[in-house]
């Protein structure tokens, strides 16, 4: 008996177009003698969809037309089962579309990655793929990230955060902390991804200039040390919490550009590729031009892989992500730049130089959500007992806690 396998996809965030290819890769993936696979688009108003229109990528050109030929659907739990129900009933028609059986998030960014859709999830009690709520959350914020991170004695660069607001009152205090740091720093969001919003600021007139496009997408701006010359280097850790596995390492874009990679070049057919050739826009992540394996040594592969595994456990993460790495040239130091708790095309290029089919890689996704869920079953998370059987109205003076 076929699974069924809910892939959820889109949402409200500047990400939302580079979900729809990811999502997309993915379902194609998916072996359908094992799994009925059902397409759930989430509209950037947050409305759910479904339909088989969802499928087929050129039905994506018009957003708005192929949200009116779907049916706008909720998600409610019946009798222990997740069971997907139009919002608007027909009268001659279906009450409910079908039931879920393990929900795989291909969401980026804020409102799907950042523990949003998983605490959904949770709420339904349906089984999902990838982080839990918390690893989802962590892995979305970079402040709280960066704070794990160097509690745990992990490499990363020097590096301050403000709100947005803060500039207003504050910005010979914000300079002060950017002439410690030297230029060039990097600008970033503090939960978004895809590289929207950064940049690197050479003195104070760019800096000020990109703080304000950079404070346009979220509450808290990062400011980091730019690691000079620098390769980018990227790790997939496949698992959980008891078994994890590292994938070989990529090297992104090439070794003598200081620039980090634009939203354009990973996903717009930006970037070169060998040789000055273009690269594809259509694969989403897989499209980026790359080195794989990376053209690094032993001895740096194998910390390169130790660092993203370690880095995947003290953030709580789970599923399929990418730990994203900088290295100085000269000197061959590594930093842990980021987590990407569900990467684009969910990192499935690395994963084949390990032998793992793209299709393997889903079953290996479906299997992670019903372990997870299995060891949950067996957490106590209430108590059998009713406090309010011995309410009166006397208690409801008192505060939490304190004697009556």
């Amino acid at each position: 008996m076929k699974l069924n396998v809910a892939v959820f996809f889109g949402g409200e965030s500047v990400e939302h177009e580079v979900s729809i290819i990811s999502a997309h890769q993915a379902m194609e993936a998916m072996d359908e003698n094992k799994y009925h696979v059902i397409p759930v688009y989430v509209a950037k108003d947050r409305r759910l969809y479904c339909s088989d229109l969802l499928r087929e990528m050129k039905n994506f050109k018009d957003l708005n037309a192929l949200k009116n030929q779907c049916t706008q659907v909720v998600l409610v739990s019946e009798d222990n089962k997740v069971v997907i129900k139009p919002v608007k009933a027909k009268l001659f028609g279906a009450k409910d579309l079908g039931t879920i059986d393990v929900a795989i998030p291909v969401m980026h960014g804020t409102n799907g990655e950042d523990g949003t859709i998983q605490g959904f999830f949770e709420m339904l009690k349906l089984p999902y793929a990838g982080c839990d709520l918390y690893g989802a959350a962590v892995g979305q914020d970079k402040v709280l990230q960066k704070n794990i991170l160097h509690d745990n004695d992990l490499p990363i660069t020097n590096w301050f955060w403000v709100y947005g607001t803060e500039m207003d009152e504050h910005q010979d205090e914000i300079l002060a902390k950017v002439h410690k740091l030297i230029y060039p720093v990097i600008l970033k969001p503090a939960r978004t991804g895809s590289s929207v919003g950064i940049a690197i600021a050479h003195n104070d007139e760019e800096y000020l200039e990109y703080f304000a496009d950079t404070r346009q997408y979220d509450e808290k701006v990062i400011t980091e040390k730019v690691v000079k010359p620098m390769v980018e280097l990227n790790c997939s850790v496949l698992g959980d919490s008891y078994h994890a596995e590292a994938s070989v390492i990529e090297q992104v874009g090439s070794a003598s550009s200081d620039e980090l990679l634009s939203f354009a070049d990973k996903y717009q057919g930006g970037g070169k590729g060998a040789k000055g050739t273009k690269t594809s826009a259509s694969k989403g992540m897989a499209s980026t031009a790359r080195i794989v394996p990376a053209p690094i040594s032993a001895e740096q592969t194998k910390l390169v892989q130790d660092l993203a595994m370690q880095t995947f456990r003290v953030l709580g993460a789970s599923g399929v992500c990418r730990i994203d790495f900088m290295m100085d040239q000269d000197t061959h130091k590594v930093y842990v730049n980021e987590i990407n708790t569900i990467p684009g095309s969910l990192a499935f290029y690395l994963w084949e130089k390990n032998g793992m089919s793209f299709t393997a890689l889903m079953d290996k996704l479906v299997s992670l959500a019903l372990d997870r869920e299995r060891r949950r079953s067996r957490i106590t998370f209430s108590y059998d007992t009713n406090l309010l059987s011995t309410y009166s109205e006397n208690a409801a003076k008192g505060a939490k806690g304190s004697k009556m």
